[in-house]
């Protein structure tokens, strides 16, 4: 499913049920070894993009784990674009929660399947380097 996610937005056609998708490069946190996922992503101030790091719900995602392993080592793809740099930072406190919430309503499901887990979902800000 992933990989063929990834070939969908080189092809330049990045969505998924309604929701913007990037593909996510990042280095194995313990293999060292290149990852790439397609991720929905979310507008955020400037150039910078929103992720949330559902993994099903019960546990973070492997990717969320790569990414803040190897923070200097990621990357990302747009719809037909070229990979470009990009630092990510996990949202904390009030300035999570401001971004929960235009998340929240750009993707009511997301909140939903947000109800149903123990856990509160990491929000990544992506900004290019």
């Amino acid at each position: 499913m992933n990989a063929r996610m990834n070939r969908k937005v080189r092809r330049g056609r990045g969505s998924f049920m309604g929701m913007d998708v990037l593909i996510l490069n990042t280095v194995g946190s313990r293999s060292g070894q290149p990852r790439e996922t397609p991720v929905a992503w979310f507008p955020d101030e400037g150039d910078s993009r929103l992720i949330v790091a559902s993994g099903g719900g019960s546990r973070n995602p492997d990717w969320f784990d790569n990414l803040m392993a190897h923070p200097d080592r990621a990357s990302i793809e747009l719809p037909g674009e070229e990979p470009r740099p990009v630092t990510p930072q996990q949202l904390e406190g009030g300035e999570r929660e401001r971004a929960w919430q235009r998340i929240a309503e750009a993707q009511p499901r997301i909140a939903k399947y947000q109800s149903k887990s123990d856990r509160q979902y990491p929000v990544v800000r992506l900004t290019q380097r």
